[in-house]
């Protein structure tokens, strides 16, 4: 159970970290002063709730390693986050409408582990679940606003839709540790949280004026750490190449 727990917990830290360290590259870089402000107050947040849950990975290990070890100190091959959050930014549209894809997923899941047996990992979940909760309402309102926008923004968000929309497959497949997890009662398994997802983004979708692409085909490999895909590799060098240069460096 503690393997178990610890990839769990690992899977919740990574897709904030590295999502976070995805947003916090439009820092001075934003389309509008408002929209730079808040991409930074949301990469702030998810960093945040990595500490949490990469601190509870490393308690639950047992190995003496701290969250900044985990995140600081493993190879991508280690890292088990879902491949969409890895996924560059490309254009402002692409960088939101994988937001607004994963924030749905993320409130859903925060708020199935309010619920949780493990009552660290249930407040971990309660303080997050304020913060995801506007990053939903926030990436939506977005997601709506281009869609429904000029010709276009609704077209530049079309093709951000087409090409995020087979990274979204990923966040709901469920393996032995979800099922683990779940025995447990700690966490739902990913499958279970997958039609109230998508009824959530067709009303988003509608009122974007978008259509969801056909087909079922779902990229993997990510959050078992089978699979990356190069860009995660890239991102880890900048994010982590100071601790690597002077190890154990303190401000």
């Amino acid at each position: 159970m503690s393997g178990s727990l610890f990839e769990f917990l690992c899977r919740m830290g990574d897709n904030t970290l590295i999502l976070g360290h995805r947003i916090s590259e439009w820092c001075g870089h934003g389309p509008a002063l408002e929209e730079d402000i808040a991409l930074a107050n949301i990469a702030l947040d998810l960093i945040g709730q990595t500490q949490m849950w990469l601190g509870l990975a490393a308690e639950a290990e047992g190995a003496g390693r701290s969250a900044d070890d985990l995140a600081m100190l493993r190879d991508a091959w280690d890292f088990r986050n879902a491949l969409l959050v890895e996924q560059p930014n490309g254009d402002f549209g692409r960088t939101m409408m994988r937001q607004y894809l994963f924030d749905q997923f993320h409130l859903l899941q925060l708020q199935a582990l309010c619920d949780s047996s493990n009552q660290q990992v249930a407040d971990i979940a309660a303080k997050a679940v304020k913060e995801v909760t506007y990053h939903l309402e926030r990436s939506a309102e977005v997601v709506v606003a281009l869609g429904d926008g000029s010709a276009e923004s609704h077209d530049r968000m079309q093709a951000a839709l087409d090409w995020a929309w087979p990274y979204v497959g990923e966040l709901f497949a469920s393996d032995d540790v979800d099922q683990a997890m779940a025995e447990a009662a700690i966490a739902p398994r990913p499958d279970s949280l997958r039609d109230a997802y998508d009824l959530a983004v067709a009303d988003v979708l509608a009122r974007a004026t978008l259509k969801r692409p056909e087909g079922n085909f779902a990229h993997s490999g990510g959050k078992s750490g089978f699979r990356h895909s190069e860009h995660l590799g890239h991102l880890l060098a900048q994010m982590q190449w100071m601790q690597r240069a002077y190890p154990g460096a303190e401000w």
